[in-house]
């Protein structure tokens, strides 16, 4: 892994070193919003500038500190537009990710075709389609219909292709080491794990996206309903992420 690539981030006493393997670590945290973080957009001012377009394929080994039931806040590793704003640029903007991605409770993402959308999963998002556009005005109207269960049944499926999300539950025990990857093509993603093929999508995020690996201690709440809640989680004791053979390259699928 080359790391001069990268930006550390390292808040509220997060910590990223490199030893054997590089390791993200947060301590016991009893308030505040504390990070661990590695990304290579960092210093690029406008999203427009990140470096990331289809066409690419990531792949690296990974392990947790904590089991699925156990890790708390948010995790993870893959590309995204930091829409939520960064240290670097403040500004939102409508997301976009190919990631593997965890969250624990109370995360619920909209993701998931059925069930909270958390613990351990692979994930596309695109909410700058021109679908998702033309509906945004709707969304008001949206939200209301999707108060009702039969309706949300009919419309969330048709709801879930236009924001192209895409979603893939991880079955595997997080602290051991695990290789994952994903291929970003202009016609979909492939998201792997061990080797074996976890998830085919034809959704694929336009991008540029920059590349990101993190552990947090956030939540995020936004369901189908309209419920919708952010906030930071304390942390009983220390936690981490390690990661080993980062590599991202051009995909040769493209």
């Amino acid at each position: 892994m080359r790391e001069r690539r990268f930006r550390r981030l390292e808040l509220n006493g997060g910590r990223v070193t490199n030893g054997q393997h590089l390791r993200l670590q947060l301590p016991a945290v009893a308030q505040g919003y504390a990070d661990a973080q590695i990304d290579d957009y960092g210093q690029r001012r406008r999203r427009r500038h990140y470096p990331w377009r289809p066409g690419v394929a990531l792949q690296l080994r990974a392990r947790f500190s904590h089991p699925v039931g156990r890790l708390v806040g948010t995790a993870g590793f893959g590309f995204w537009n930091a829409p939520f704003g960064d240290p670097t640029i403040r500004w939102p903007a409508l997301p976009q990710a190919t990631w593997f991605f965890f969250g624990s409770a109370p995360t619920d993402l909209p993701l998931a075709p059925e069930g909270p959308g958390r613990g351990w999963f692979a994930a596309t998002l695109d909410a700058t389609t021109a679908t998702a556009l033309a509906l945004a005005p709707l969304a008001p109207v949206l939200l209301l219909l999707n108060q009702v269960d039969a309706l949300r049944r009919r419309l969330w499926p048709l709801l879930r292709r236009g924001l192209g999300i895409s979603y893939a539950q991880i079955q595997v025990d997080i602290t051991q080491w695990h290789r994952y990857k994903v291929d970003w093509l202009p016609g979909g993603c492939r998201f792997f794990v061990d080797g074996d093929l976890l998830l085919q999508t034809p959704h694929s995020p336009r991008g540029p996206l920059g590349f990101v690996c993190w552990l947090d201690n956030q939540y995020m709440v936004a369901t189908p309903r309209g419920r919708f809640a952010a906030g930071v989680l304390s942390t009983a004791g220390e936690q981490w992420l390690e990661v080993a053979e980062l590599d991202i390259k051009q995909s040769k699928l493209f």
